[in-house]
């Protein structure tokens, strides 16, 4: 939770930006978040989800990848390939966290806010002050920075088993 003079004020400086656009509030919206929160999880937790991702994804792969390989006559390229193919849904899931933590990242680095007042076409701009760019720096750094190194690591981890697992289709 913020601190209440933060939800009005930060510092002594009136906040114009609504309150569902700040930075902060939009971080803990991000933290309170079905799918985002995945981020949130303990290693064994968040690689059990990616894992659970993948296995539903093979409910549609499969059957596609066993249309063009017969699994009674290509079993071991059937499961290699099948296995790329139920990447694709884990690696968009991968992506859209990373997106969405990168741009709640951006907002709290920045030493201004662009905001809405009520509506697309009235967009305004407001530099925050000293207390607010540090505690959002704070923030940034130690709460979603390694959020996003571990997405980053994830998502290398899934291109470098892709890559593999290619080389080792082609070879069969």
């Amino acid at each position: 939770m913020l601190p209440e003079d933060l939800t009005q004020n930060i510092g002594n400086t009136p906040c114009p930006v609504p309150s569902e656009q700040r930075p902060l509030n939009e971080y803990q919206d991000l933290q309170e978040s079905w799918f985002f929160r995945w981020g949130l999880l303990d290693v064994p937790t968040y690689y059990r989800k990616m894992v659970w991702v993948w296995v539903w994804s093979w409910l549609v792969t499969g059957p596609v990848v066993a249309a063009s390989l017969p699994p009674a006559k290509y079993p071991a390229k059937f499961v290699l390939v099948g296995a790329i193919a139920a990447l694709l849904l884990p690696a968009l899931a991968l992506l859209r966290l990373y997106l969405g933590w990168s741009y709640i990242n951006s907002r709290l680095t920045s030493t201004s806010v662009f905001y809405e007042e009520s509506g697309w076409y009235d967009g305004q701009t407001w530099s925050k002050p000293p207390e607010a760019i540090a505690q959002d720096q704070l923030v940034a750094t130690y709460q979603v920075q390694p959020i996003l190194v571990r997405l980053q690591k994830t998502l290398i981890g899934l291109g470098l088993g892709v890559a593999v697992t290619i080389a080792i289709v082609q070879l069969l």
